[in-house]
């Protein structure tokens, strides 16, 4: 179990956002947090803490007017820390091997491989003859609903029709080197993590996990090393006092 740190931008600008809020639509987002600072500025403190395997998320969709100013940013954060951290948001087949050469370890991706709300086996075949499945994370961040946790795509707008489980996971292993997860209901309110989705990823052991979402407090953070057993990786953006929240971040950073 380590500390995994992360980058998250939206209109430019580092800002850590409550998940479920996010629209493509006019780029709105609740924010929690705002920085003057820039994404290599946090790249940079992130390589100097030697905090490796991190995330960058570009929050803009392509057709934002906000997007370049974003992926600038991005870019910026790999050039602070070639070779460590991944990075997501709008990653496809065509333009994946620029971000690894701009100094990505890997990338993240989620909304290219479904399609029709299901998981579309050519892309993610495409995405592996283009860079490898040693570079692919998967993102399969997931959402509630009806009593299950359904995968979402587009900047988790959308909810595809496949459930977040065990044999899912089983399935996509052989196609990358790790998964992120986020718990959207909970990402930006530390409000506590998705106990049953964080119990259920923690008995499943093949690939390295990130999780993400609702670990608020010191507290929290040690009840989630409870429930996984500390066989999961982890995330803390809001609550981090990096991003304006109350947990240290050198105590975080620290346990990796």
């Amino acid at each position: 179990m380590r500390f995994r740190p992360c980058i998250d931008i939206h209109n430019g600008k580092v800002k850590q956002i409550v998940g479920g809020s996010l629209q493509d639509e006019g780029d709105k987002a609740r924010t929690n947090f705002s920085s003057e600072l820039d994404a290599a500025w946090y790249a940079a403190r992130y390589r100097k803490d030697g905090l490796e395997g991190g995330h960058i998320i570009l929050l803009n969709p392509v057709s934002s007017p906000y997007y370049e100013e974003t992926r600038k940013q991005a870019v910026s954060a790999l050039h602070a820390f070639p070779g460590g951290m991944h990075i997501g948001g709008g990653i496809t087949a065509e333009n994946a091997e620029y971000y690894l050469k701009e100094g990505a370890s890997h990338v993240i991706v989620t909304s290219y491989v479904f399609r029709d709300a299901q998981i579309e086996w050519k892309r993610l075949k495409h995405l592996k003859d283009a860079v490898g499945k040693e570079h692919l994370v998967l993102d399969l961040s997931c959402r509630k609903k009806s009593g299950q946790y359904f995968i979402v795509t587009d900047r988790w707008q959308k909810f595809t029709d496949v459930v977040l489980n065990e044999e899912v996971l089983d399935q996509l292993a052989d196609d990358c080197d790790e998964f992120l997860i986020h718990g959207v209901d909970v990402e930006g309110k530390s409000s506590g993590v998705e106990t049953e989705l964080v119990r259920m990823l923690a008995g499943w052991s093949r690939k390295p996990i990130t999780y993400a979402g609702g670990i608020g407090s010191l507290e929290e953070l040690e009840r989630f090393r409870q429930i996984s057993k500390g066989k999961l990786d982890y995330t803390i953006g809001s609550a981090l006092d990096l991003f304006g929240g109350s947990i240290p971040y050198e105590m975080v950073s620290n346990d990796s």
